[in-house]
């Protein structure tokens, strides 16, 4: 989003929750929120960090006077099963 903040990697916004954040940083940056906001909700393929932990509640998320929040790609893939030790190669139980 470096392309709607005039390069900056880090900007201030004001809010008590995600949703507040990010129409503080759309006010700043025009455009922010239709790449983070889909019906009223982060969309599918946007994930928020507040303080460094992921959260669930999306945009209901509070935001602390001094927290940090980071808006990530979402990641999915890998397996659904846990692999224990057994199933690696070389390795007994």
């Amino acid at each position: 989003m470096r392309d709607l903040t005039g390069g900056a990697d880090r900007v201030e916004a004001s809010g008590r929750t995600v949703r507040q954040v990010i129409e503080s940083l759309d006010a700043a940056h025009p455009g922010i929120k239709s790449r983070l906001v889909e019906d009223d909700r982060l969309k599918p393929s946007i994930g928020v960090a507040v303080d460094g932990v992921v959260s669930r509640l999306g945009l209901r998320q509070p935001v602390g006077e001094s927290s940090e929040v980071h808006f990530l790609p979402a990641v999915s893939g890998g397996t659904s099963r846990a692999i224990g030790l057994r199933d690696r190669p070389g390795r007994s139980s």
